[in-house]
Protein backbone atom coordinates (compact mmCIF):
# COMPACT_ATOMS: atom_id res chain seq x y z
CA UNK A 1 0.00 0.00 0.00
CA UNK A 2 1.47 3.15 -0.89
CA UNK A 3 1.92 6.13 1.64
CA UNK A 4 -0.55 9.24 1.85
CA UNK A 5 0.82 12.65 2.04
CA UNK A 6 0.20 14.32 5.46
CA UNK A 7 -1.47 17.00 5.30
CA UNK A 8 -0.70 20.64 7.27
CA UNK A 9 -2.95 23.66 7.89
CA UNK A 10 -1.38 27.20 7.88
CA UNK A 11 -3.16 30.16 8.50
CA UNK A 12 -0.65 32.95 7.36
CA UNK A 13 -0.63 36.48 7.27
CA UNK A 14 1.37 38.02 4.45
CA UNK A 15 2.57 41.99 4.91
CA UNK A 16 4.87 42.28 1.85
CA UNK A 17 6.21 45.94 2.09
CA UNK A 18 8.46 45.77 -1.18
CA UNK A 19 5.31 45.24 -3.35
CA UNK A 20 2.39 46.75 -0.93
CA UNK A 21 0.74 43.71 -0.61
CA UNK A 22 -1.18 42.78 2.52
CA UNK A 23 -3.14 39.34 2.27
CA UNK A 24 -4.46 36.79 4.91
CA UNK A 25 -4.49 33.05 3.46
CA UNK A 26 -5.04 29.99 4.40
CA UNK A 27 -3.04 27.10 3.11
CA UNK A 28 -3.69 23.63 3.03
CA UNK A 29 0.08 21.62 2.18
CA UNK A 30 0.36 17.93 1.33
CA UNK A 31 3.43 17.43 2.43
CA UNK A 32 5.21 13.76 0.41
CA UNK A 33 5.81 10.84 1.71
CA UNK A 34 9.83 11.42 0.47
CA UNK A 35 9.59 15.63 1.34
CA UNK A 36 10.94 16.77 4.17
CA UNK A 37 9.42 19.18 6.60
CA UNK A 38 12.21 21.54 5.43
CA UNK A 39 12.02 21.36 2.13
CA UNK A 40 7.69 21.48 2.89
CA UNK A 41 8.40 25.35 4.89
CA UNK A 42 10.93 26.33 1.91
CA UNK A 43 7.54 25.76 -0.45
CA UNK A 44 5.58 28.14 2.25
CA UNK A 45 8.37 30.72 2.13
CA UNK A 46 8.46 30.74 -1.67
CA UNK A 47 4.07 31.09 -1.28
CA UNK A 48 4.94 34.04 1.01
CA UNK A 49 7.81 35.70 -1.10
CA UNK A 50 5.65 35.73 -4.49
CA UNK A 51 2.17 36.11 -3.25
CA UNK A 52 2.05 39.65 -4.85
CA UNK A 53 2.21 38.38 -8.24
CA UNK A 54 -1.38 37.35 -8.43
CA UNK A 55 -1.46 41.03 -8.81
CA UNK A 56 1.70 41.59 -10.65
CA UNK A 57 1.77 39.27 -13.23
CA UNK A 58 -2.33 38.68 -13.63
CA UNK A 59 -3.43 42.04 -13.02
CA UNK A 60 -5.34 39.97 -10.12
CA UNK A 61 -7.12 38.20 -12.49
CA UNK A 62 -5.65 34.83 -11.89
CA UNK A 63 -4.69 32.46 -8.34
CA UNK A 64 -1.60 30.95 -6.49
CA UNK A 65 -1.23 27.59 -5.31
CA UNK A 66 0.83 24.82 -4.72
CA UNK A 67 1.35 22.64 -7.05
CA UNK A 68 1.83 18.65 -7.16
CA UNK A 69 5.47 19.28 -6.98
CA UNK A 70 7.31 15.99 -5.97
CA UNK A 71 4.01 13.94 -7.13
CA UNK A 72 4.32 14.78 -10.80
CA UNK A 73 7.18 16.29 -13.12
CA UNK A 74 4.95 18.47 -14.95
CA UNK A 75 3.97 20.56 -12.56
CA UNK A 76 5.72 22.69 -9.86
CA UNK A 77 5.82 23.33 -6.22
CA UNK A 78 4.10 26.56 -6.73
CA UNK A 79 2.40 28.38 -9.53
CA UNK A 80 0.70 31.76 -10.25
CA UNK A 81 -1.89 31.22 -13.37
CA UNK A 82 -4.50 33.12 -14.49
CA UNK A 83 -8.02 32.54 -15.31
CA UNK A 84 -7.33 31.09 -18.46
CA UNK A 85 -4.45 28.78 -17.68
CA UNK A 86 -1.92 29.73 -18.42
CA UNK A 87 1.56 29.76 -16.31
CA UNK A 88 2.81 33.40 -15.41
CA UNK A 89 5.17 32.05 -12.91
CA UNK A 90 6.32 28.86 -12.17
CA UNK A 91 8.27 27.92 -8.70
CA UNK A 92 10.59 24.92 -7.40
CA UNK A 93 11.90 24.26 -4.60
CA UNK A 94 15.81 22.27 -4.08
CA UNK A 95 18.16 21.60 -7.18
CA UNK A 96 16.52 20.56 -9.90
CA UNK A 97 18.26 19.22 -13.28
CA UNK A 98 18.95 21.23 -16.41
CA UNK A 99 16.17 19.75 -18.78
CA UNK A 100 12.73 20.61 -16.06
CA UNK A 101 14.27 23.92 -15.82
CA UNK A 102 14.55 24.29 -19.68
CA UNK A 103 11.35 22.73 -20.36
CA UNK A 104 9.39 25.21 -17.62
CA UNK A 105 10.90 27.90 -19.42
CA UNK A 106 9.23 26.84 -21.89
CA UNK A 107 5.74 26.80 -20.43
CA UNK A 108 5.64 30.12 -17.98
CA UNK A 109 6.22 33.17 -18.35
CA UNK A 110 9.20 33.36 -15.35
CA UNK A 111 10.81 30.40 -13.38
CA UNK A 112 11.84 30.84 -10.11
CA UNK A 113 13.91 28.42 -8.22
CA UNK A 114 14.93 28.38 -4.56
CA UNK A 115 17.78 26.80 -3.36
CA UNK A 116 18.64 25.61 0.39
CA UNK A 117 21.09 23.00 1.30
CA UNK A 118 24.84 23.03 1.37
CA UNK A 119 25.39 21.48 -2.19
CA UNK A 120 23.30 24.42 -3.62
CA UNK A 121 26.59 26.49 -4.72
CA UNK A 122 28.23 23.33 -6.44
CA UNK A 123 24.69 22.85 -8.02
CA UNK A 124 24.51 26.46 -9.18
CA UNK A 125 28.00 26.74 -10.53
CA UNK A 126 28.09 23.05 -12.55
CA UNK A 127 24.07 23.85 -13.97
CA UNK A 128 24.77 27.77 -14.40
CA UNK A 129 26.46 27.72 -18.34
CA UNK A 130 24.03 25.26 -18.98
CA UNK A 131 20.76 27.68 -18.44
CA UNK A 132 22.52 31.23 -19.64
CA UNK A 133 20.32 31.68 -22.46
CA UNK A 134 16.82 31.66 -20.22
CA UNK A 135 15.54 35.23 -19.74
CA UNK A 136 13.12 33.69 -18.06
CA UNK A 137 14.63 31.99 -15.32
CA UNK A 138 15.28 33.64 -11.65
CA UNK A 139 17.45 31.39 -8.95
CA UNK A 140 17.12 31.94 -5.37
CA UNK A 141 19.48 31.21 -2.49
CA UNK A 142 18.89 30.41 0.88
CA UNK A 143 21.58 30.22 3.68
CA UNK A 144 21.18 26.34 5.17
CA UNK A 145 21.51 27.40 8.27
CA UNK A 146 18.32 30.02 8.09
CA UNK A 147 16.56 27.00 6.49
CA UNK A 148 17.31 24.46 9.01
CA UNK A 149 15.78 26.59 11.41
CA UNK A 150 12.78 27.11 9.18
CA UNK A 151 12.14 23.65 9.07
CA UNK A 152 11.96 23.63 13.00
CA UNK A 153 8.87 25.48 12.71
CA UNK A 154 6.58 23.04 10.76
CA UNK A 155 3.88 22.00 12.69
CA UNK A 156 0.44 20.26 11.20
CA UNK A 157 -1.20 23.43 12.47
CA UNK A 158 0.52 26.93 12.18
CA UNK A 159 -0.48 30.63 12.43
CA UNK A 160 2.22 32.52 10.27
CA UNK A 161 3.13 36.06 10.17
CA UNK A 162 5.24 37.00 7.12
CA UNK A 163 6.87 40.39 6.69
CA UNK A 164 8.75 40.90 3.55
CA UNK A 165 11.18 43.75 2.99
CA UNK A 166 14.63 44.98 1.50
CA UNK A 167 14.94 41.16 0.48
CA UNK A 168 14.60 39.36 3.13
CA UNK A 169 11.74 37.71 5.07
CA UNK A 170 11.15 37.56 8.94
CA UNK A 171 8.72 34.69 9.42
CA UNK A 172 6.96 34.02 13.05
CA UNK A 173 4.82 31.71 14.59
CA UNK A 174 3.41 31.44 18.05
CA UNK A 175 7.22 30.90 19.74
CA UNK A 176 9.27 31.18 16.81
CA UNK A 177 11.15 34.11 14.67
CA UNK A 178 13.01 33.85 12.01
CA UNK A 179 14.80 36.62 9.89
CA UNK A 180 15.59 34.96 6.25
CA UNK A 181 17.92 37.12 3.88
CA UNK A 182 16.84 35.80 0.15
CA UNK A 183 20.43 35.70 -2.16
CA UNK A 184 19.64 36.22 -5.79
CA UNK A 185 21.68 34.41 -7.68
CA UNK A 186 20.19 35.08 -11.21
Amino acid sequence: MALKSTIYKAEMSIADIDHAHYENHALTIARHPSETELRMMVRVLAFAINAHQVQSLCGGDGAIGFGAGLSSADEPDLWVKDFQGSIKLWVDVGQPEEKPIAKACQRAELVQIYCFSQAADPWWRRIEPKLSRSSKLQVFRIAPEEAGALGQMAQRQMHLQATIQDAAISLSSGKDHLTIPIERLR
